[in-house]
């Protein structure tokens, strides 16, 4: 199921059909097993952005954005982001699993997952005193699966998002992890002691 929805115009049918046209010939090419997702337009000024937001069958979550001047072209940035991302992760699914085919994440079954959610902070524009009784405001909550990863599976999820972390079980020792990028472009990984 793919929904297409738009901040501040109307999304006609022929822009719908495109995005479904695209995305379903993509993941078809790359991926070859059912999806979920939204891709949502904004207008901004003269621009227009597209978000794409898709969730694969495999457990895997792939975002992209595209930014341009007329909304087709900027769905089509999002959309080019979107395979070089299925491209990279069939290859290294290919590396890693030799036995899996289409886009399976792993050869024995589906992936086993907890509950966590996710949530962001907005931070103060500058420093200010805090008091005993002060508590932040939540600004964003996300809740989603924590799957249980290796450390190579979890970068290669990062890779397949914008997103800055990701949260996950060790799929070695079932502790909480994090792989996040550093400002100098490469990956970390947080691993707690007990």
């Amino acid at each position: 199921m793919l929904r297409v929805s738009g901040k501040n115009m109307d999304v006609g049918e022929a822009l719908r059909g495109r995005v479904g046209e695209r995305l379903d010939q993509a993941l078809g090419k790359y991926f070859g097993r059912g999806y979920k997702g939204n891709v949502t337009f904004a207008k901004e000024g003269s621009r227009f952005r597209s978000d794409c937001v898709l969730h694969l069958d495999s457990g895997a979550l792939l975002q992209a954005s595209g930014e341009a001047h007329e909304a087709y072209d900027s769905f089509n940035v999002a959309a080019e982001r979107i395979e070089k991302r299925l491209r990279r992760y069939k290859r290294r699914l290919r590396e890693e699993h030799p036995g899996a085919r289409n886009g399976e994440s792993a050869p024995n079954g589906p992936v086993a997952t907890d509950q966590a959610v996710d949530t962001i902070f907005e931070a103060p524009d500058e420093e200010v005193e805090i008091d005993n009784g002060y508590a932040p405001t939540v600004v964003a909550e996300t809740s989603y699966a924590i799957r249980r990863l290796s450390v190579g599976e979890a970068v290669l999820a990062l890779d397949l998002t914008d997103a800055p972390f990701l949260v996950f079980r060790h799929a070695g020792d079932e502790r909480v992890n994090v792989v996040y990028r550093r400002p100098d472009g490469h990956i970390g990984w947080i691993n707690p002691t007990a």
